[in-house]
This record gives C-alpha cells, sequence and structure tokens, in this order.
C-alpha cells in the first residue's frame, strides 16, 4: 500500500498493493496498521454506497457539526472526485482538487474533516464505496454550488449534469464562508 500526498493539506490517494492471477485479484481496502501508519487514524462508524448513472453530479456536500473524514474508493465504473478545503487556518483553505478514480485503477481517496465533497460520473455507471467518521446529520449538512465561479471548478462535463435538488440549490462559496454571528472573523 502506497499513500501519496495531494495539493490539498491533508488529502491522500491510497494505492493498494494488487494480488492477480488466474482467479481474480485480492487487495487490502482498509488496514488501520498502515493508516495509522500514514497518519490516518480515525474510527469509521458507518459504510455507505450509492450508484449513479453517467453525468450525475453529486455535491459539494459537508456537514457543519459532526464533520465527516471520508475514505472514497469506486467499486464499478470511473468518477471524477473533488474535495474543497473549508479549514480556515488550513494552507489550502479555498482549494479543491479533482482526481479520477476508478474500479480499475483501485484506488482510493482520504477526504479529512472540514473538506466539502462531490464527484461526477464519467463511466455509462459508476459505484462508489465510502467509510465516514461521522453519522450523517442532515439537520448539518450543506452544500456548495458545483458550479461556483469563486471556485472555479474545473469538471470534465460532458454536457449538463443531472443534479439532485438539494445540489441544484446549493449555496455560493460567498453566503457559505461568511462570518458566523458570535465567532470572530
Amino acid at each position: 500500500m502506497r499513500i501519496h500526498s495531494t495539493e490539498v493539506q491533508g488529502v491522500v490517494v491510497i494505492e493498494p498493493d494488487v494480488f492477480s492471477d488466474a482467479r481474480g485479484y485480492f487487495l487490502e481496502t482498509y488496514n488501520s496498521r498502515k493508516f495509522a501508519e500514514a497518519g490516518i487514524t480515525e474510527e469509521f462508524v458507518q459504510d455507505n454506497q450509492s450508484q449513479s448513472k453517467r453525468g450525475v453530479l453529486r455535491g459539494l456536500h459537508y456537514q457543519v457539526e459532526q464533520e465527516q473524514g471520508k475514505l472514497i474508493r469506486v467499486l464499478f465504473g470511473e468518477i471524477y472526485d473533488v474535495v474543497v478545503d473549508l479549514r480556515p487556518g488550513s494552507s489550502s483553505f479555498g482549494k479543491w482538487s479533482g482526481f479520477t478514480l476508478s474500479a480499475a485503477e483501485k484506488k482510493t481517496i482520504w477526504i479529512p474533516k472540514g473538506l466539502a465533497h462531490g464527484f461526477y460520473t464519467l463511466s455509462e455507471a459508476a459505484e462508489v464505496a465510502y467509510k465516514v467518521t461521522e453519522f450523517y446529520a442532515p439537520q448539518h449538512e450543506r452544500t456548495i454550488l458545483w458550479n461556483d465561479p469563486i471556485l472555479g471548478i474545473n469538471w470534465p462535463l460532458r454536457g449538463e449534469p443531472i443534479l439532485s435538488e438539494k445540489d441544484r440549490a446549493g449555496h455560493s462559496w460567498k453566503e457559505l464562508m461568511r462570518p458566523r454571528p458570535g465567532k470572530a472573523s
């Protein structure tokens, strides 16, 4: 297992060792000891899986309380995965990074707490599995507009994306990142 840093602080790409033979293949998708050696010590509380058809864009989601760290991998197909750093003290605050993830490459992305996450389905269909460090809390969930001009995310779109109502009604970076009442700015 090889772990590679990215330009967004704390986000890493995990490249597994794949053992193949005439029967198929074997790989470790999670190993707490190896992850701890790489500084990923969080406990995972929930596993999720989604299926999306070509052109579906999900995100950019995050929770303001019960923030979730996420371990993302693709079981079938291919996606363009995007993270946006929302941590004001981070050296990469306000920056985004995109990664192509596929079932064929078998890579995983670790996304620490404090980042927004979304993805766009590149293949005919894609199944995405992810482990999270906190339970889903819809009352704390927020959505940043996928096409916010301040972020300027370069999505590899093939036509108009298919969005949920929640994602279509997302908020701008400026709205969500304005100083909150009662907090120092």
